[in-house]
């Protein structure tokens, strides 16, 4: 039998899937990945630092009518930036974490050396990596990998009281995930600057920062752009103590000087809340910086028409694309391939894979999908490239209704309407929309 161009590249694809959910390699780019997915020409160094945040609220020893109490809270971050050429016989990073479920121990492997040193040329784009709750630094590590070989450091964190090993009460997450994010976001500014006496000291230029946030991470990221809390969000059902979340609303007179103007585009995949009743038109209406929503339209867990979706309609100040993995759950996107040792677990580990996989989509190709359009999100963006615009403007927002046509010479004719950096028929299942802001847009930077 012969087998059509086509037919081959899904069957080498799904050899490439499974051989990846072997290895546990979080590094993975299948035949069929559209083109910015593809690892860029940089070396990628990684390394673990812990970082602390002083005299912060402690939510979960706060109790309601009494005083607020403070803490110094330790956050752990998974840094990967650019790294010069590593010698020949450096180990490639292993990752040492668990699943979910704690008593599985997980190893998962990349590309980036450890401790590598730094490439020369810098400073480069900060890019903050934010995941749900639960989570760990490592659930999107996929991301933080591919972008680094493109010309950024990538810093993903650890959210203490929301991680598999530590998880605490909700409030604790719902109160700190913004201030995480952003405490995040100076600390690395104070640490990449030229005369840190860091390890990472010249390396990171925070005045181009962007933020990712999956889940809780996408809770927090809304919060971090703009997009105030609502009053019914203050006291509703799980709230922090003593109206503590009002910190975070537009009646603060704190929040809006929080926000950090080096912030200037955002990523929030299947962000929590907005099907809750944490925003409103007016708290959403606060939102400018450019965002890309990314979402599941069968999100069972932050929901989409009421959800994701409901989100990119109410940011109207924004400039905004929403991403829709159509029949996609909540785990679009972000998550890395369940790890083997979840496979290998049986019964055991039926629940935690779960947490990692969808039931239509496979997770390496919504990886891929998601690496290519953070790529030319942050490319544009962060980096001012304006002809990564091409890959976000498409003729058709329907992936399935674009029509693919070459010339003989392989050149588009004036039928061609399919996504730019897409294989013929890779943007089936998907939708991308986009939605200018109600002002002047804004240029990138």
């Amino acid at each position: 039998m012969r087998l059509t161009p086509l037919f081959s590249v899904v069957t080498l694809a799904f050899a490439v899937a499974v051989v990846s959910a072997q290895q546990n390699r979080i590094d993975v780019v299948a035949p069929n990945a559209p083109e910015l997915a593809a690892f860029g020409p940089l070396a990628v160094g990684v390394r673990t630092i812990t970082v602390t945040d002083r005299n912060r609220s402690d939510v979960l020893k706060t109790i309601e009518g009494g005083a607020v109490v403070r803490y110094d809270r330790p956050l752990t971050l998974e840094v990967w930036y650019p790294a010069a050429a590593p010698a020949q016989g450096n180990a490639r990073a292993e990752y040492r974490t668990t699943a979910i479920d704690t008593s599985i121990a997980v190893t998962l492997h990349g590309r980036a050396v450890r401790d590598a040193a730094p490439a020369p040329s810098r400073p480069f784009p900060l890019v903050v990596i934010s995941h749900g709750y639960p989570g760990n630094r490592l659930l999107m590590s996929h991301l933080g990998e591919n972008l680094a070989s493109k010309g950024f450091v990538t810093v993903s964190i650890d959210h203490t009281d929301s991680t598999y090993a530590d998880r605490q009460a909700f409030a604790s997450t719902l109160y700190n995930r913004a201030p995480d994010q952003l405490f995040v976001v100076r600390e690395m500014a104070r640490l990449g600057a030229a005369r840190s006496n860091s390890a990472l000291a010249g390396l990171i230029d925070a005045t181009r920062t962007g933020i990712v946030g999956y889940s809780m991470g996408g809770y927090g990221v809304v919060n971090t752009i703009g997009g105030s809390y609502s009053a019914a969000a203050v006291t509703g059902q799980g709230a922090p103590p003593n109206r503590m979340l009002a910190e975070r609303t537009t009646a603060h007179d704190g929040y809006r000087a929080s926000l950090d103007p080096r912030v200037i585009a955002a990523i929030a995949i299947g962000p929590w809340g907005m099907h809750r009743g944490f925003w409103d038109a007016e708290g959403l209406a606060g939102i400018r910086t450019p965002v890309l929503f990314v979402a599941g339209s069968a999100d069972e867990v932050s929901g989409y028409d009421a959800g994701t979706r409901a989100l990119f309609r109410g940011a109207v100040n924004a400039d905004r694309y929403l991403l829709t993995f159509v029949n996609a759950g909540h785990n679009a996107a972000a998550p890395i391939p369940a790890p083997a040792e979840v496979v290998a677990a049986g019964e055991k580990g039926r629940g935690a894979f779960t947490h990692y996989a969808d039931a239509v989509w496979d997770t390496v190709r919504m990886n891929n999908i998601l690496q290519h359009f953070a790529t030319a999100w942050f490319d544009l963006h962060l980096k001012g490239d304006r002809s990564r615009a091409a890959y976000l403007d498409v003729a058709s927002p329907e992936g399935g209704a674009a029509v693919f046509a070459l010339d003989l010479s392989g050149q588009p004719t004036p039928a061609h309407t399919y996504w730019k950096g897409f294989h013929r028929g890779t943007a089936v299942g998907l939708r991308l929309e986009h939605a200018a802001p109600a002002g002047p847009r804004p240029s990138p930077q």
